[in-house]
């Protein structure tokens, strides 16, 4: 404490300020950068390749299709065996020969009419594929998930204002609906994720999860729109080229994401430098709710990044004028300073032959 306090009395007014500059903006740069980084890990619509492989060798890749792309499941099984061949030719390999090497999910947006003893709704909803509530963990109020891959098609999740305007509850498992006449059971009922920034990506009405198939058959289709992989990634951008090159449509047909690295300083830099231009958008892609609110938050991140660059060009440029000033203020000269090193090296120098000496006389 006293060595402390004898430092601060030695500092100039200036010095103290610009020495708690410095130290507040560390602070705040630290602060900000774990506040960011918990944001994005709590997106679980993104982490699917850490759930798949919590050891970072996949990565998640989401491919959109823009509006008047008929999408087909012949069309998506297609590249299932690309993907597989791709990775063999890369010899990627399981432990266990009965594992997957990679997990993957489809999606269909439009409107479908539900029915019940009780009421009827017509909702948003979204029709299925594949190991869709993989990739979208969706909060449970009861119940539980299906997958696009059962063999019947008749299960359903609503969310809880849907659950509520059918049965006026929301523990409703195994109750049935009909959609186009045909029964359905309840698998689950979610909780709609709240608040404005959800609202504003697409969930800011009820909202019920159909098969792709069921939805096509009894709904308003808009024909599927996103596909999604999580795969392993032997090499930088494997997954994503794979899409990109082996789905069979051209680039202004698609749009890729790589959503393992998307929040990367990698990634993030082309955001930052379009950043006025991304609301300018020419392609038809009609983005689902979870991709809305990713692109949400790359906004986020690059504002953080560039508050991030900031607090710590702050130091930087305190640091190097002190610096600076003190170079011009210094008391020697740089043959001062060529001497002391020249005698620092004599001194060595001598040190290790009175070594050597003391060695070859033992």
């Amino acid at each position: 404490m006293a060595k402390i306090k004898e430092l601060m009395q030695n500092l100039s007014r200036l010095q103290i300020v610009l020495s708690l500059i410095v130290v507040f903006s560390l602070v705040l740069f630290s602060g900000i950068t774990v506040w960011c980084n918990n944001k994005i890990r709590n997106l679980e619509d993104q982490q699917a390749a850490v759930r798949w492989d919590d050891e970072g060798g996949c990565a998640q890749v989401s491919c959109f299709f823009t509006r008047g792309m008929e999408v087909n499941n012949f069309q998506i099984m297609s590249f299932e065996k690309e993907l597989e061949s791709a990775l063999t030719e890369a010899a990627v390999t399981v432990e266990n020969e009965n594992a997957r090497l990679y997990v993957d999910a489809y999606s269909a947006q439009g409107k479908i009419t539900v029915v019940s003893s009780q009421s009827t709704l017509e909702a948003q909803a979204i029709g299925i594929g594949g190991d869709f509530f993989f990739f979208h963990p969706l909060q449970l109020v009861s119940g539980g998930y299906f997958s696009g891959n059962d063999l019947m098609k008749d299960s359903v999740i609503l969310d809880e204002e849907a659950a509520w305007q059918l049965f006026g509850s929301s523990d409703i498992e195994g109750m049935s609906v009909t959609i186009g006449g045909v029964p359905h059971y309840i698998s689950g009922v979610i909780k709609r994720e709240e608040g404005r920034f959800a609202e504003n990506a697409g969930l800011n009405n009820t909202l019920i999860y159909v098969s792709e198939e069921t939805l096509s058959e009894y709904g308003t289709s808009e024909g599927i729109s996103c596909y999604e992989v999580a795969a392993p990634n032997p090499v930088k951008g494997f997954v994503y080229n794979t899409a990109k090159e082996k789905f069979g449509l051209k680039e202004d047909e698609m749009l890729v994401v790589e959503n393992s690295s998307r929040y990367s300083l990698e990634a993030m830099i082309p955001v930052v430098l379009d950043f006025g231009l991304r609301s300018m958008q020419n392609s038809a892609v009609h983005f689902p709710y979870w991709e809305n609110i990713a692109k949400g938050y790359e906004d986020i991140r690059a504002v953080v990044l560039i508050i991030q660059f900031i607090l710590l060009l702050i130091p930087a440029v305190i640091i190097l004028i002190t610096l600076i000033i003190k170079w011009k203020n210094r008391k020697y000269t740089m043959k001062d300073i060529w001497l002391y090193l020249m005698d620092k090296k004599d001194r060595a120098m001598e040190k290790a032959r009175a070594e050597k000496n003391k060695w070859e006389h033992f």
